[in-house]
C-alpha cells in the first residue's frame, strides 16, 4: 500500500486545535510518533495537550491546560488503557546523543509520543511517524501540515481532517 498523503488544515482558534488533537488521540497507537515542529508560539504544546486530555480523560486531566509543559523536565510520561504516552520537549537540548539519556529512543518502539523540536532527534528520529508542522495564519489562527513518514498513517489522517 502507498504512504498516505499529507493534508493542510486550517485551524482558526484554539477550539479547532483542540478538536483535532482529541481527533488524532482517537486513531494513535501504541508505537506512534507524531513529530511537531513549527516557531515558538505556533501551538505544538497546545496540540501535544489536547491529544494527552482526550486520551486520558477530563477525570484525570482536568481542563487541557492542567497538563504541564515539558519544556524544563524535557519529559512527561502519562499511562493511559493502551500503555505509556510521552510528551517531549526538546527544545534545550544541545546534542542528539542526550536524547538516549531520555528513554525516548526506546519509547518511539512501545508507547505513544508526542516530541516538540523534533530536529534536536538528529539521526535518531523514528522512521516511522507523523510530522505535524504548525505555522502562524491570520490573527489566533495557524495552519497544520500533516505529513505522514512510513505506513499506517490514514486513520489518524482520516480522522485530523473530519475533526
Amino acid at each position: 500500500m502507498a504512504d498516505a498523503k499529507p493534508i493542510t488544515l486550517a485551524l482558526p482558534d484554539p477550539d479547532a486545535t483542540a478538536r483535532v488533537g482529541a481527533a488524532l488521540a482517537r486513531a494513535l497507537r501504541p508505537g506512534d510518533s507524531v513529530l511537531l515542529s513549527g516557531p515558538l508560539g505556533a501551538g505544538k504544546t497546545a496540540l501535544a495537550r489536547a491529544v494527552i486530555a482526550a486520551r486520558l480523560g477530563a477525570a484525570q486531566t482536568g481542563a487541557a491546560g492542567d497538563i504541564p509543559s515539558p519544556t524544563y523536565t524535557l519529559t512527561q510520561v502519562y499511562e493511559d488503557d493502551a500503555g505509556e504516552i510521552w510528551h517531549a520537549d526538546l527544545y534545550r537540548l544541545t546534542d542528539p546523543a542526550q536524547v538516549w539519556e531520555l528513554g525516548l529512543t526506546e519509547a518511539f518502539d512501545a508507547a505513544i509520543c508526542l516530541v516538540e523540536w523534533p530536529e534536536r532527534l538528529g539521526p535518531l528520529a523514528p522512521r516511522r511517524a507523523l510530522i505535524a508542522a504548525l505555522d502562524f495564519d491570520a490573527g489566533e489562527g495557524r495552519i497544520l501540515s500533516l505529513t505522514p513518514q512510513g505506513a499506517g498513517w490514514e486513520a489518524a489522517l482520516d480522522a485530523a481532517r473530519a475533526a
